[in-house]
């Protein structure tokens, strides 16, 4: 089968690039659904009172967040902030997408990677002091595919998509073959999933049982009926997910029954990135924003320009 082009693949992973920083963040391993740890990393409010909770399902590959979160959730002040880490990915690893390691491609799947957050998040909501306070939840990347399940569980203040189309995966991966003229490739990858070689198999640095899952795994339907408050954030410059996709789901969410909200950024990149401005920081404020006043409704502090 023909490669599929690099750019291609790097649309399943959201690159973070590691750099020194001094972390508040802590390791906290939670566990999986048969009791097997998962690297979490919890920080909490850096300046109080501690107002919602905010928990974030990273994008694929098999780099941790652990290098980059301080910087990356600075502007979280009053938020008590856990990242959950899949199976087999180090919290502090750097490793690209490509090098991924033969244990992780046998294991990386959306059924079960979903098993394990479910267990590990309910184990974190029984630690927590009670009363509860709002829970944010945000799904980075192929993360926000886990988003929808873990809401009908963890019963959540509202959804934050970034740099996610919303789409099924197999819908918005066919727009970007298309975008990135790899629709024979594609295609093949189609037929391999749907033929009967086994799971193990590898084809295009992932297994079969991951493009199987890729494949039928629900997201726009759930999204689209869920009961959630919802905001779906992006770079008009992103090159891994297709504005078309992202303007699919936004046409599709005007006649959802819940609040849903669209912040496209100028010049900005699949990680929200523009040249002098920084779309994650701004999103931070955003929610600090509603978490001092949730009574103004989710969706009217996202309104300003970015």
């Amino acid at each position: 089968m023909r490669a599929i082009g690099a750019a291609l693949l790097a649309w399943l992973a959201l690159g973070l690039s590691a750099g020194a920083w001094a972390s508040a963040f802590t390791s906290h391993p939670l566990p999986g659904v048969d009791g097997t740890p998962l690297q979490a990393i919890v920080r909490g409010p850096l300046t109080p009172p501690e107002r919602f909770r905010v928990v974030v399902v990273p994008g694929s590959g098999c780099a941790g967040m652990g290098m980059v979160a301080e910087r990356y959730f600075a502007g979280l002040l009053h938020a008590r902030v856990l990242v959950l880490h899949k199976r087999t990915v180090g919290a502090n690893a750097t490793i690209a997408p490509a090098d991924c390691g033969a244990d992780f491609v046998r294991q990386d799947a959306l059924a079960p990677w979903l098993a394990d957050a479910q267990a590990a998040l309910a184990a974190w909501q029984r630690e927590l002091a009670s009363p509860p306070l709002p829970l944010v939840l945000v799904g980075i990347s192929e993360g926000a595919e886990l988003l929808p399940a873990l809401a009908a569980r963890l019963h959540p203040a509202a959804l934050v998509l970034v740099g996610s189309s919303g789409l099924d995966p197999a819908q918005a991966g066919r727009l970007q073959a298309e975008r990135l003229g790899e629709r024979v490739a594609w295609d093949e990858l189609a037929r391999a999933q749907a033929g009967t070689a086994d799971d193990v198999s590898v084809v295009q640095g992932r297994s079969l049982r991951y493009w199987r899952d890729f494949w039928h795994w629900p997201v726009q339907v759930p999204l689209l009926a869920g009961p959630w408050p919802l905001l779906q954030i992006w770079g008009e410059d992103d090159a891994l997910v297709p504005q078309a996709a992202y303007r699919r789901f936004e046409a599709l969410a005007q006649g959802r029954a819940a609040p849903y909200c669209a912040v496209r950024l100028p010049g900005a990149d699949h990680g929200l990135q523009a040249p002098g401005h920084d779309g994650v920081q701004w999103l931070w404020a955003r929610l600090e924003r509603w978490a001092r006043a949730p009574e103004r409704g989710w969706c009217s502090v996202f309104t300003e320009s970015p």
